[in-house]
C-alpha cells in the first residue's frame, strides 16, 4: 500500500473519532470538482458534455475552501474537467494544505510541466495523473495521439522536482490482463510513481462510448487474472497501490461490499451532488442538507439499476477503508499474502429488487439552472 504513514494515521484517527461519536454516515474524501471544462474529450467520460455556459463556470477559491471546511473530510480529491485550467488552482491547493488536508490533484498532465512551478512538494500533495494504459491504449482512451508521451514526460519532471505522483487508471474491456500487467510494471518500475489508483470504468449514461464498460462479473475475473499473472511474472513482488488491500480484494471478487456514497461526497459548480460522484440525480445547497435529506437507501447495487454494475472506488473504497479499520488483521493478511485468485468468489448482491433506472439528468440540470436564476433575480 503506497499511502503515506501520516495519511494512514490521520484517516484512522478520524474514523475512530467518528465511531466514538456514533456517527452513522461521515465523509472520508471530498470530491471537489471546481470545473467541468477539459482540454481533452475522452469518449468514456460523462463529465464534460455541457453547454459552454456551464463549462465556463468555476468554483472560486472561497467556495472551494468553504466546501472543504463544511465537509471536514481528511482527504480532498480535485477532479474535473481538467483542474489545471483553473486560474486559482495553485492557491486553492495551498490553502487546503494549510488546513492539513491531504490533496490529490487530478490531471491529464498536459499542463503539468507548464504549471509545476506554481506548486511546492509536500507530503500533503499528490499529483494524480490520468493514465489509462501504455501508449497505444492511453492515446486510444483519450482519443488523441501523443498524450501518453506528454503525460510520461510530465510525470518524470514532477518526480525529479520532488513531488509525489500517483497514477489514476480506469480499466475498460479493451485491455487484456497481460497488457495491464505490463502497464503496472511500467508505472511502478520505470516511472517510479508512489502508487496506482485503479478502478473499472463506470457507464456514464451520457458518455459517447457505451460499448466498452465492464460489468461486475467481467471486472472480478479481469482483476483475478491481473493479480495472478502479475504474481507469476514478478515472483510475488507487489505493485504499489494507493488503495486499501481490501478494496483490491473486493475488485477480485473476494469481498461482498455495499457502497457508501456518502464516504466520497461531491461538490461541483451546481452544488452538492446526489447521490455520488458518478450519478447526478439532484443537488443540495449545503453538505448538511446532502447528508440529511438524501434517501441513501434508494441507491447502490441491488437497489438501483444504474448502480448494478458499479465497482468504482468512489463508492466502495470507503466501505473497504472502514472495514480495514474495524478488522486490521484481515486487511493485513490480504496485504501480506496478496489478493487470492483461486478461491470461490464472494456472494454477489441480488438485483431482483432493484428499482428501474430513472433518467432524470437533463431535468435535474434544468431545474437547478432555473432555481439559480430565481435566486439571482431575488437578490
Amino acid at each position: 500500500m503506497a499511502v503515506p504513514l501520516i495519511q494512514q494515521l490521520r484517516v484512522g484517527g478520524y474514523i475512530f473519532k467518528q465511531r466514538l461519536k456514533s456517527a452513522a454516515r461521515y465523509p472520508l474524501v471530498l470530491m471537489l470538482e471546481p470545473l467541468f471544462r477539459c482540454n481533452l474529450a475522452c469518449p468514456g467520460c460523462g463529465k464534460i458534455d455541457y453547454e459552454d455556459e456551464i463549462l465556463n463556470r468555476r468554483l472560486s477559491l472561497e467556495e472551494c475552501l468553504a466546501a472543504v471546511d463544511e465537509c471536514g473530510a481528511p482527504i480532498v480529491s480535485i477532479p474535473g474537467g481538467e483542474p489545471l485550467l483553473h486560474k486559482e488552482m495553485a492557491d486553492i491547493v495551498k490553502a487546503i494544505i494549510a488546513r492539513k488536508k491531504f490533496v490529490y490533484l487530478c490531471t491529464n498532465a498536459l499542463l503539468l510541466e507548464k504549471k509545476i512551478d506554481e506548486y511546492e512538494p509536500s507530503p500533503y500533495l499528490t499529483f494524480s495523473v490520468h493514465l489509462d494504459g501504455l501508449e497505444k491504449q492511453h492515446d486510444h482512451a483519450v482519443d488523441q495521439q501523443g498524450v501518453f508521451k506528454r503525460a510520461v514526460a510530465a510525470i518524470r519532471d514532477a518526480k525529479s522536482k520532488g513531488f509525489r505522483v500517483n497514477i489514476n487508471c480506469t480499466l475498460f474491456d479493451q485491455m487484456t490482463a497481460d497488457e495491464i500487467v505490463e502497464y503496472f510494471d511500467f508505472v511502478c518500475d520505470d516511472l517510479g510513481v508512489e502508487g496506482i489508483t485503479v478502478s473499472p470504468g463506470y457507464a456514464y449514461e451520457r458518455a459517447p462510448d457505451q460499448e466498452h464498460f465492464l460489468n461486475r462479473e467481467k471486472t472480478k475475473q479481469l482483476f483475478r487474472n491481473v493479480f495472478e499473472k502479475g504474481r507469476e511474472k514478478n515472483k510475488g513482488r507487489a505493485w504499489r497501490f494507493s488503495q486499501s488491500s481490501l478494496f483490491l480484494d473486493f475488485l477480485a471478487g473476494n469481498q461482498s461490499y455495499h457502497c457508501m456514497p456518502w464516504g466520497n461526497p461531491t461538490r461541483n459548480v451546481f452544488g452538492w451532488q446526489r447521490p455520488c460522484y458518478l450519478l447526478g440525480e439532484g443537488y443540495a445547497n449545503s453538505f448538511q442538507e446532502l447528508m440529511a435529506d438524501t434517501d441513501w437507501d434508494k441507491y447502490g447495487t441491488g437497489n438501483y439499476e444504474k448502480c448494478a454494475n458499479c465497482m468504482v472506488h468512489c463508492g466502495y473504497e470507503p466501505t473497504a477503508v472502514i472495514d480495514t479499520v474495524a478488522h486490521p488483521l484481515k486487511a493485513l493478511k490480504v496485504a501480506l499474502r496478496g489478493v487470492r485468485t483461486d478461491q470461490p468468489m464472494a456472494a454477489e448482491i441480488s438485483l431482483k429488487n432493484q428499482r428501474p433506472a430513472d433518467f432524470v439528468f437533463e431535468d435535474v440540470i434544468a431545474e437547478r439552472l432555473e432555481s439559480e436564476a430565481e435566486r439571482s433575480d431575488a437578490a
